[in-house]
Order: structure tokens, then sequence, then C-alpha cells
């Protein structure tokens, strides 16, 4: 629970989401497990996307409501941008809608949403990455997030002189780009609670650190 935090996302829209419980989101439309009423807010998420208000109040609640009743809990966009995961299967689902609570616990917090190279670091600061994994499965975000990015993002934070951590799905090539950029390793058992397939046996994930030292 840091004091201070600088959070940066590849997904405007859940940045949008995070920026507006900064300000006590409160939910006001219907939210049912309901296949006719999700594809109906994905029509109107996907509407308010391309008329260039997916920083709106109503698209922050829909974006939580299709996050939650969605396939597997997925976060995925076409080549055109939209929205495109399926209706899920759960049996029943717990909403929330006042979200007033996390007003203050974000209200020295800082979100944005722009490339990772473009943040200006403190040498002391403390870094966690969490990109998306390395799998097939990209489009968490319009534009996706490529192997070229999973390289950049590494070699970025190898020049920062403060703690780094980053994790990822433990994938021989992911594993062989964090040795050689001077990263320590450590292999974790992880259960899968998303995947695109419905696979949730256990994967193999890495813990990558770098100049982290423990009193």
């Amino acid at each position: 629970m840091p004091e201070r935090a600088l959070l940066n996302d590849l997904n405007p829209y859940l940045v949008s989401f995070y920026r507006w419980l900064q300000r006590g989101l409160r939910i006001d439309i219907p939210l049912e497990n309901s296949r006719e009423t999700y594809y109906k807010y994905r029509e109107r998420f996907n509407k308010l996307i391309q008329e260039g208000k997916a920083s709106s109040r109503e698209a922050a609640a829909l974006f939580y409501y299709l996050n939650r009743t969605g396939y597997n809990g997925l976060c995925r966009f076409n080549s055109r941008g939209a929205f495109n995961v399926p209706f899920g299967r759960y049996k029943k689902i717990s909403y929330l809608r006042d979200f007033s609570a996390y007003k203050h616990v974000f209200e020295r917090w800082e979100f944005i949403c722009m490339d990772f190279e473009a943040i200006c670091l403190n040498p002391e600061d403390f870094v966690y990455a969490d990109p998306p994994y390395d799998v097939e499965f990209t489009e968490y975000a319009p534009g996706g997030f490529s192997w070229a990015d999973q390289v950049r993002l590494v070699r970025w934070l190898a020049r920062h002189p403060g703690p780094v951590v980053i994790s990822n799905q433990a994938t021989d090539r992911i594993l062989r780009l964090y040795r050689e950029a001077g990263f320590d390793l450590q292999i974790l058992n992880a259960p899968r609670r998303i995947a695109c397939n419905g696979d949730r046996t256990p994967a193999q994930e890495v813990l990558a650190t770098k100049n982290l030292t423990t009193s």
C-alpha cells in the first residue's frame, strides 16, 4: 500500500476506469448476468470508443460490467479496436456499484497511459513491471504488445539503477532474455486464473529481479 504511486498501463480503458475510481465511481446502469444485456452493453461500449467518449463515466461503468461478465475475465480487442470478448459462463456474479472507498486509497496515486519509455524515473524509484504474457494472445489493448516490445521493456528496465521486479510467463525465450539482461530469476508455479481457452492448470511464471536488496 504505497502512499504515492505512478501506475501506467497499455490499455486506455483500464486507466480511465481507475481514474474514475479515484473520483469515487458509482455505477447506476443495470448490472445483470444476462446474454442479451451483455451484448447490448458491449455494442454501446464500442460505440463510445468510436465516438471518442471512451474516457466517460458511462464507458468506465460498461468496462467494469464487461470485464466482470465476459468470458474468463478476458480483455481483448480486434484489429479495428473493438472489444470482442464473448459472453461468459458464470452461474452467479457479485457486482459492486459503489467504489467510493477507493477514493481515499488512490488519492495520491497517478494513473497514466503511455509508452513505458516515455516515463521519467528517478534513480531510486522502485519499479514493478507486469507486461502481457509471452503467449500467442497479444491483443490485450488496441495495438497489442509484441515480442519486440518485450525486448524493449527489459532493456529499458535493465538500465534503471533502482530496484526492479518483472513478472511474466516462463517461456524459454523470456528466461533467456531476462538472464542475458542480468536479472535474477525465480520460477513459480502459479494457477491460471484467466485463459482464453479455459485451461486453468498450473503454469510456470518467472519473477525477475535486479538491484533488489533485503534488510
